[in-house]
């Protein structure tokens, strides 16, 4: 493998995420702490890694694609009913405005590239 001037691979589970805890308002279960790091910038949109630890949380989401790297858990889709199951490798995107709730059952970690 050749080395590319300019290019530092980050190891996404190698990155130190601070973590505080969800906004007692969108806290649905347990005591979730949550954590994002900025890593930089893609063609004009930013990128990085979230961390999410058990409990349950709602959110209203923004565009982005991420890949699960770590952990388990779902993510409800109110407006569409739709329960979708998350692993490590697991790929998808979200709509900006998508009410959603987040379950964590084993402490997920996502890297992600949103507008």
């Amino acid at each position: 493998m050749t080395a590319v001037e300019g290019l530092d691979p980050v190891v996404a589970l190698a990155v130190d995420v601070p973590l505080e805890p969800a906004p007692v308002d969108d806290v649905l279960d347990g005591e979730p702490t949550t954590g994002t790091v900025v890593l930089g910038e893609f063609d004009g949109h930013e990128y990085g890694v979230w961390e999410m630890t058990p409990g349950a949380m709602s959110d209203v989401e923004d565009d982005e694609f991420f890949v699960v790297v770590a952990g388990a858990g779902s993510v409800e889709f109110l407006d569409d009913e739709v329960v979708v199951h998350l692993v490590p490798g697991s790929v998808m995107t979200l709509t900006a405005g998508a009410r959603t709730i987040w379950t964590v059952t084993q402490t997920l970690r996502k890297v992600w590239i949103a507008r």
